[in-house]
């Protein structure tokens, strides 16, 4: 959590905000910006906030990456190309025995 609030900090800093510009642009409260930047850590919507006030919102993107393998298809692909496991006969046919 550390890590995560030094880079809000860097990206404060680097936007040229104070922790009390910063607050009041996300609408929380300075405690809960030093508390963040600090690793004490912060709920999800002062997290949100203060990304949308630092104009990161890419970072939501981040978040929910897309799988490289998704097993749903690869079992879907399975399904259809595996060779069928039953004969089936027409109907009304007589069996030769």
């Amino acid at each position: 959590m550390q890590e995560i609030g030094a880079s809000f900090r860097r990206l404060r800093i680097d936007s040229d905000l104070s922790q009390d510009e910063l607050s009041r642009a996300a609408n929380v409260s300075i405690g809960a910006v030093k508390n963040l930047e600090s690793g004490k850590g912060a709920s999800l919507s002062t997290m949100v906030k203060v990304v949308r006030a630092l104009r990161r919102e890419e970072w939501f993107g981040l978040l929910d990456p897309h799988p490289v393998v998704n097993p749903m298809q690869i079992l879907r692909d399975r399904k259809l190309n595996a060779p069928r496991s039953r004969v089936s006969r027409k109907r009304g046919q007589d069996d030769d025995v």
